[in-house]
């Protein structure tokens, strides 16, 4: 069965090393007859959360902005991939971001169950990819239908093009092919 695929990448350096991950798992994806669609953060305005839990009474978020469409498309996808470079042992501000005003969801009729990972870091450890997971799984543990299907990180790479030849970007490949 083809899936519905939405991956959404939040590197703002146009091919930088963790938008090469998104761009071979949406490879990947499409090899294999899924429907995927690539949606990078870097063009997007996106506010901040106000906190004011109108969300849930409402089922909409009272800002509107390009969080408003990229929240409907993690709504009606089945598979979400995020895409990120590495802060501070963490996913980006930029992502983050979005996740905070993806509150509207929580209490939606959302579909995706399956969230993947894909992510850079010029620190190439375990604690780097540990403490990331973990920074995500805080948003995935809010959705009882979502888990973590799988990650990808890529460490030691900072400047663009550090990941050409870097064996992560066939297996952001596979993995995306595997879905």
């Amino acid at each position: 069965m083809n899936k519905k695929i939405l991956i959404i990448s939040s590197s703002y350096r146009t091919k930088g090393n963790s938008e090469r991950l998104a761009e071979e798992f949406f490879k990947g994806a499409s090899d294999a007859g899924n429907e995927v669609e690539l949606v990078s953060l870097r063009d997007k305005k996106i506010s901040f959360c106000h906190g004011c839990l109108a969300c849930q009474k409402i089922k909409r978020c009272v800002i509107h902005d390009d969080a408003d469409n990229i929240r409907e498309k993690m709504q009606n996808a089945d598979v979400i991939v995020f895409s990120t470079p590495v802060y501070y042992y963490g996913i980006s501000g930029q992502l983050k971001t979005l996740l905070d005003r993806c509150n509207p969801l929580y209490s939606s009729d959302y579909r995706f169950k399956d969230i993947y990972l894909l992510f850079t870091a010029a620190e190439d450890s375990e604690d780097a990819e540990k403490r990331t997971l973990d920074n995500l799984d805080g948003w995935i543990v809010c959705f009882e239908k979502a888990r973590l299907a799988g990650h990808v990180f890529c460490g030691g790479v900072n400047d663009v093009g550090d990941i050409e030849g870097n064996s992560k970007l066939a297996t952001a490949y596979e993995m995306g092919k595997s879905v």
